[in-house]
């Protein structure tokens, strides 16, 4: 208590507090988009309740990460060399993780585009998302982001109870704009596949880290924004194309 105590009179803890919050709300929204998309695939009333446990799971994970700190640092150590980078558990992980990304959108940008099964399913037969499928899904990705999330809050601060504050923080806001954005991604075809063009960025950005190629995430996210802007600026135009 008494650390918290000489924390909370800190002035640079809570400006390390405000700068992970932000840094962990911004990862947090790869892992939002992904829960959405996914979660909207499900029958209406599994929806919102796959979203609570996809992120109930990716809160449960960070604080479970949080508590093996010691375990988490050393992820980043190397295991072996290969094409002169030295490949440690997190290298590993992000790129299986980015690899499991670029699949996922893939496969669901051809389904958006192409959504006859084909030939060879029998007839009136429809894939589909099972709940079960969906929180696999859904827990293999927090994991991914789990870990990425806890090496850059290591890395911010020393101090766990401004990571677990953070980290609380960051899961409530993904709660909190979780069944929105879901909504809105739902009700607007065009959105979906500017987000799936999302989760493949980043996944290829997952594979680049992995492969120890440095990607400022500075640009990811303002090539985002800009895509969003140019996005919401033709939803208006067709808006105002409909009421003329």
């Amino acid at each position: 208590m008494d650390q918290i105590y000489a924390l909370a009179a800190d002035p640079t803890a809570w400006v390390a507090l405000a700068t992970l919050v932000i840094m962990e709300v911004v990862l947090g929204i790869d892992n939002l988009i992904f829960i959405s998309i996914l979660t909207n695939k499900l029958p209406a009333h599994q929806q919102a309740k796959a979203r609570r446990i996809g992120i109930g799971l990716a809160l449960v994970l960070r604080l479970g990460l949080l508590g093996t700190i010691a375990i988490i640092v050393q992820l980043t150590e190397p295991l072996f060399t290969a094409f002169g980078h030295g490949f440690s558990w997190r290298d590993l992980i992000l790129i299986a993780g980015g690899l499991f990304l670029v699949w996922k959108a893939t496969k669901e940008i051809h389904h958006n585009v192409d959504p006859d099964p084909g030939p060879d399913m029998f007839e009136g037969q429809k894939a589909g998302m099972t709940f079960g499928a969906a929180i696999v899904q859904i827990l293999l990705l927090d994991l991914v982001f789990s870990i990425d999330s806890i090496i850059t809050a290591v890395g911010m601060t020393d101090h766990v109870p401004i990571m677990v504050i953070a980290v609380v923080v960051a899961v409530a806001v993904m709660l909190l704009a979780a069944d929105p954005l879901a909504r809105f991604i739902q009700a607007n075809p065009t959105v979906v596949m500017l987000a799936l063009g999302f989760l493949m960025m980043i996944g290829m950005t997952l594979i680049a880290e992995g492969f120890g190629a440095h990607v400022p995430k500075g640009y990811i996210y303002a090539a985002m924004a800009f895509s969003a802007l140019i996005e919401a600026l033709n939803m208006l135009s067709r808006r105002a194309q409909r009421k003329r």
